[in-house]
């Protein structure tokens, strides 16, 4: 209890499913833990009791936890004082089971599965709570990275380990009796073969405790006695985890691995397969039609107006456009496609003159000296307006008209101006820069991305809209193409290929970061105990192999010699 009292460190949170590990199998537990704790008794100071796999018996009792940090002490039982029950007084607080006092009734703790069972402790040690955080006021500190979660398989498979322990170890006994009668006989004068199966016998139990340590000094210290280069995958853990990690690293994430085995796979002859089929393509055009539908919806239009607006601006300044406009009159004057303009202008400047024949001739009269007699002035704008009628009238009926020939001259020395003169550019830029200025102008350029979301959207939610068919059958022409043009497919695994290599080359420390990471995040004890339900099966049969062997070379060895000696 002393030292216990005395214990600093900060303990790991046990795993639920573990952490009253036993119970199922010994219902009486809870109660005896409780008694050890109001009777003061500390299940470490109960005896050397070896641990699950600390002794060759191996298999007969109940599990003893060790303490991470401190070899071959069980943890506090469930219910007994442990550092996180305990108050700044040293008084003991009820724990989670609430058998911490004598005024604290125990009783069965929750079975979670079965227990592992240890050599001759025959006591139950289950994880304790988390070791309170003195700095910050008692609260358990926790692991940023979850540790393994103890599932029922796992307690299925550490079920089949613990039968096969009791296996080896009953072979271990069988052994050490047949050398005991073995050596009884011998001595009696039974007969010469006594030696041999005496021999054999020795020489079983010595690679039997021999390989019973190798197993053992994998998960924990044999015996509780820190004997170095014991207890490896907990005091290794993340070496292993590191070691892992980069192992992974040079050669599951390396370039030529990478591309052996996407080209090994062939992803562009199966996505062309799979486009192929229409009810793969309607998937496809309905999961992105979602997802566009989604991203417009969640874009605020204000912030896509301003960087649309600011854009279209940005691109519209930095780009000349007087000598493109030059050019394009250029073309268009000498094609004569401007011929139907002056058509319809020569039109229209009739019909305006026939309807509006008085306000020609009363801005003539207006603007005639005032000396000058009334119906002089009359006679002058009703010949103006005559002369003005048949001058257009001409132009509009005659396409070999002079006027018409001087329009042509002017638009095509306009458009060698617009593309050489630099007076006439820079008014041009002038122009355009006060146009754009202008707020009518930014508001068309900011209504233009409301007007494109809300077409878009509407032709996003239509299963029949021009967008989803078209969408649709460029899909099924694009795995048609797939599934049959061998330099598309190609193509496509070398951009996949591309792709993939830099991936794992540029994040490939932040990937096998992720697995030694999570190794170093792991309980040592939780993890050694997970690794061994797993593999502790296979690793039992190495212990009745070297019972087995060791007996054969005994015997071997002992025949030898005794040949050898006469």
């Amino acid at each position: 209890m002393e030292r216990m009292n005395s214990t600093d460190r900060e303990e790991p949170e046990p795993d639920p499913a573990s952490a009253s590990e036993g119970a199922a199998h010994s219902p009486g537990a809870g109660e005896s833990s409780g008694r050890r704790g109001r009777d003061g008794g500390d299940p470490a100071q109960s005896g050397p009791g070896p641990s699950a796999d600390s002794g060759p018996g191996s298999g007969s009792g109940q599990e003893s936890v060790a303490v991470p940090g401190r070899p071959g002490e069980p943890r506090a039982a469930e219910g007994s004082a442990s550092d996180a029950d305990r108050g700044t007084g040293g008084e003991p607080r009820p724990g989670p089971l609430g058998a911490s006092g004598p005024s604290a009734p125990s009783g069965p703790s929750e079975p979670s599965g079965p227990s592992e069972p240890s050599g001759t402790s025959g006591s139950t040690a289950t994880a304790a709570p988390p070791t309170a955080n003195k700095a910050t006021g008692g609260a358990p500190r926790r692991s940023g990275l979850p540790s393994f979660a103890y599932t029922e398989a796992d307690e299925e498979k550490q079920r089949g380990v613990r039968r096969m322990k009791l296996t080896a170890t009953g072979l271990l006994v069988l052994v050490a009796v047949v050398f005991a009668l073995a050596t009884w006989a011998k001595n009696s004068g039974a007969g010469p073969w006594a030696g041999y199966v005496a021999a054999a016998a020795e020489a079983g139990m010595v690679g039997a405790l021999a390989d019973w340590f190798a197993v053992t000094a994998l998960f924990r210290h044999p015996l509780g006695i820190p004997i170095p280069h014991t207890a490896i995958i907990p005091n290794k853990k993340d070496q292993l985890g590191a070691s892992l990690g980069s192992f992974v690293g040079e050669n599951f994430l390396s370039e030529d691995v990478v591309r052996t085995r996407l080209r090994a796979v062939g992803i562009g002859a199966r996505l062309g397969a799979w486009l192929a089929e229409p009810a793969h393509a309607d998937r496809v055009t309905a999961e992105v039609s979602t997802a566009l539908r989604g991203a417009l919806t969640v874009l605020r239009d204000s912030d896509v107006q301003a960087v649309v607006g600011e854009a279209i601006t940005r691109r519209a300044n930095s780009v000349e456009v007087a000598p493109g406009v030059g050019k394009t009159l250029e073309k268009v004057v000498a094609d004569g496609a401007h011929h139907r303009a002056v058509d319809l202008i020569c039109a229209r400047a009739h019909d305006w003159l026939v309807t509006h024949s008085d306000s020609v001739m009363d801005a003539v009269e207006g603007g005639a000296p005032g000396w000058t007699p009334r119906f002089v002035d009359r006679k002058v704008g009703e010949r103006v307006y005559r002369e003005l009628l048949r001058f257009v009238t001409e132009m509009r009926d005659m396409p070999g008209h002079p006027a018409r020939g001087a329009i042509d001259r002017f638009l095509t020395d306009f458009a060698s101006d617009l593309q050489s003169d630099t007076d006439t550019r820079a008014r041009v830029e002038r122009m355009k820069s006060d146009l754009l200025a202008r707020s009518e102008v930014q508001d068309v350029i900011a209504s233009a991305w409301s007007s494109v979301r809300a077409m878009i959207i509407s032709a996003a939610e239509d299963d029949r809209s021009e967008l989803r068919l078209r969408a649709r059958a460029s899909l099924l022409s694009l795995g048609a193409r797939l599934a049959t043009d061998e330099r598309l497919q190609r193509k496509v695994d070398g951009w996949v290929e591309d792709a993939a290599v830099y991936v794992v080359t540029t994040y490939r420390g932040e990937i096998t970061s992720l697995i030694s990471d999570t190794v170093a995040g792991w309980d040592a004890e939780h993890t050694s105990r997970k690794i061994e339900a797993h593999i502790g099966r296979d690793l039992q049969f190495i212990r009745i192999n070297g019972t087995v062997v060791g007996a054969l070379a005994g015997l071997v060895i002992y025949s030898v010699a005794h040949a050898l000696g006469g």
